[in-house]
């Protein structure tokens, strides 16, 4: 076993700590002016040194946080295409020192992202310390609804047929995109299906509707988030319906509910929302 050695002295206003083990030697600042607080942390941080010096824990690498930035995005997340391009996009932009954007939601995806690079760092032991970002990370809430005219005018005009059945089954369920890219036939019940997403696994009602078109799909929908996403808004900039999201069909499946009488409390379990809001 090696021998371990750790002494605490002064370097100009502030107390540091030493700690020798088997041949090496490590030195960290204890952050204080005070001998007796000196005295009091030297124990805890000991222990976290000589953890580092035995190998039992990774030393910290202290990267700054360009190196931090460059490590995050080379490393491996499992991410779309997409989302590495937003979040090097987002990190160059804070790297180049480029303010964070005035509107409420860019501005709380640009300071999510820049946090989620410092909580990463400080997860795989690189960053000392996470200089997060304070605000909102959530933005404003989205009211986006589809008029009748909107919705007709998907429901006709999108060209693909098999894109087409899809935005109209998510229109007519209310379900998450999440929820029915990929569904199975066993999934399928009599006037339900079962689906796995946001809130866990729930059963979404088949209306008459939607029944029809399930029974036509064959094979059913295996689409991934991205082409959804992308394909969604290429259909509907053709259609010169702006601002649309695919998420809003579910917005506005809820809205027309409630506009026939439905309670907002049924409507919530219905779209499978933990609470109502």
């Amino acid at each position: 076993k090696g021998v371990i050695m750790a002494s605490i002295y002064k370097n100009g206003k502030y107390y540091y700590i030493s700690v020798s083990y088997d041949g090496k030697r490590q030195t960290k600042s204890l952050g204080t002016k005070s001998y007796e607080v000196a005295k009091k942390l030297k124990p805890f941080i000991e222990i976290e040194i000589l953890s580092e010096l035995s190998g039992i824990k990774k030393r910290n690498e202290g990267l700054s946080f360009p190196d931090l930035a460059n490590r995050f995005i080379n490393a491996k997340h499992n991410w779309s295409d997409t989302t590495y391009d937003l979040n090097r996009y987002i990190l160059q932009a804070h790297l180049d020192g480029k303010p964070l954007p005035a509107n409420p939601t860019s501005r709380a995806i640009h300071i999510r992202h820049i946090n989620q690079c410092w909580n990463w760092g400080l997860k795989n032991n690189l960053v000392e310390k996470a200089y997060k970002i304070p605000g909102d990370t959530k933005g404003e809430a989205r009211h986006r609804t589809y008029t009748n005219d909107e919705l007709d005018m998907m429901f006709y005009s999108i060209q693909d047929d098999t894109f087409n059945a899809f935005v109209r089954f998510a229109y007519y369920t209310g379900a998450r995109s999440g929820e029915i890219r990929s569904i199975s036939r066993e999934n399928v019940l009599d006037g339900s299906i079962v689906v796995r997403g946001k809130t866990g696994r729930r059963y979404v009602k088949l209306n008459s509707q939607a029944q029809a078109i399930l029974q036509q799909q064959k094979p059913i929908w295996s689409y991934s988030k991205d082409y959804v996403s992308h394909k969604f808004k290429k259909e509907v900039r053709k259609l010169e319906i702006s601002n649309a999201r695919f998420h809003d069909l579910r917005r506005t499946f809820g809205l027309n509910l409630i506009k026939q009488g439905m309670s907002i409390y049924k409507v919530s379990k219905l779209l499978g929302h933990k609470s109502v809001r």
